[in-house]
């Protein structure tokens, strides 16, 4: 969607350079996941209730420093910032499971493959516990496999945010460059709802926090409302 040079002008510009959190909390918790390729998880949960921030990155392979185009033994994955206090580990698994095929066979390859990454024995249990319990809904038996994260590796500047950095003129009106894009609030949050993700409604009520300008609001609501786009294309 390109945008008008007339609706342009009227952009302005966001008066936080790299749209970090004005009042992160004090204590923020971490998971990790797999699910194909990250683009489409980086949107889903960068705009779910009570999540900070976003990266997306390569994991659980023996490579040092993988990059996309040398990506060794390593996976797609989405490493995620959250808000204990406005969500939790269940909440994410369930958006995890609702939202990719888990059964989905991949014959040795690792790139695509679907994952939990745990931190801790609690996440693990209940990686394992939703998993008994989704399995109870598929003919298919589930792939995912249930592992314990190691290093997690960045991915490039243009695969975060892939959605939002595609959206060059509203990208740059926001103050962000490709570098604050792993850090930034504004961008997970605007990313998602960007991808399709979220609800006009849930937008809307985060609009203060948001702090974007009356036509940088509406620029999105009319993406929200073309609705879901394809993960990898």
């Amino acid at each position: 969607m390109s945008l008008p040079r007339q609706f342009l002008r009227f952009f302005g510009f966001f008066p936080n350079p790299i749209g970090r959190m004005a009042n992160e909390p004090e204590k923020v918790e971490k998971a990790t996941f797999a699910m194909g390729c990250f683009w489409g998880p980086d949107g889903l949960f960068g705009c779910a209730p009570g999540i900070i921030r976003t990266r997306v990155g390569y994991t659980g392979g023996k490579k040092e420093n993988p990059t996309y185009k040398s990506l060794g033994d390593h996976t797609e994955a989405i490493d995620i910032d959250y808000d204990p206090q406005q969500t939790n580990y269940s909440n994410l698994l369930e958006l995890f499971w609702k939202n990719h095929d888990p059964t989905t066979q991949h014959h040795g390859e690792r790139q695509y493959i679907s994952a939990i990454y745990y931190r801790n024995e609690d996440e693990q249990k209940l990686a394992q516990n939703t998993m008994q319990e989704e399995q109870k809904k598929r003919k298919r038996p589930i792939t995912t496999e249930i592992l314990p994260l190691k290093t997690f590796y960045d991915a490039e500047d243009y695969h975060q945010k892939y959605r939002l950095q595609q959206h060059q003129e509203f990208f740059r009106a926001l103050g962000l460059s490709p570098k604050d894009l792993k850090g930034s609030f504004l961008a997970a949050r605007i990313n998602g709802y960007m991808s399709g993700n979220g609800t006009l409604q849930g937008f809307e009520e985060e609009l203060t926090v948001l702090r974007l300008t009356e036509a940088q609001a509406d620029y999105v609501k009319k993406l929200i409302v073309i609705g879901k786009r394809g993960e990898c294309h």
